[in-house]
């Protein structure tokens, strides 16, 4: 038994791929805590086009839309929690470096 790949696949892949292997070099690359919060949003992007596609080529739409939406609900929750660590650590610090959270202590 195959299974059957449509040709686009290889096309949603490759975007899925360019935009994971994207978060994670801003993630990565950069020492202001902004660009890592936006990076980890590149990332959760992906993710939910992955969700999509694979949902779409399932044929399971449904579940890949509720799955999403849960995913978007918890995205939201985990960037305010991090926005407002980051707006504390800048009013503390005056830097958004991450070097400087090498002198915080607790």
């Amino acid at each position: 038994m195959t299974i059957e790949i449509p040709q686009s696949f290889w096309l949603y892949f490759t975007f899925f791929a360019l935009l994971l292997v994207d978060g994670l070099w801003c993630m990565l690359a950069t020492h202001n805590l902004v660009r890592i919060l936006i990076g980890l949003e590149i990332l959760m992007k992906s993710v939910t086009f992955f969700l999509i596609v694979a949902g779409y080529l399932s044929g399971r739409m449904a579940l890949a839309q509720a799955l999403v939406i849960t995913v978007i609900v918890i995205e939201v929750v985990v960037v305010v929690v991090v926005a407002g660590v980051i707006l504390g650590f800048f009013r503390k610090h005056d830097s958004l470096d991450v070097e400087n959270t090498r002198s915080m202590k607790g």
